[in-house]
């Protein structure tokens, strides 16, 4: 059985943001609005999603 997936997109500038929260997205992989990744669906990520949820939209993959 295959590990469940989250589909993460970056909505919003990170302009403004703290450095923490800009360094999160990075980690991410996220670094221009529209960019897409597909992350595991595991506490860490929950974390980071929960950190810049403003500025991102999630969905299962």
């Amino acid at each position: 059985m295959a590990a469940a997936k989250v589909k993460i997109r970056l909505a919003k500038s990170l302009i403004g943001s703290k450095k923490d929260q800009i360094a999160t997205a990075h980690s991410l992989g996220l670094k221009k609005i529209g960019d897409v990744t597909v992350q595991p669906d595991n506490e860490q990520t929950k974390g980071k999603v929960a950190k810049i949820v403003h500025l991102i939209d999630v969905c299962k993959a």
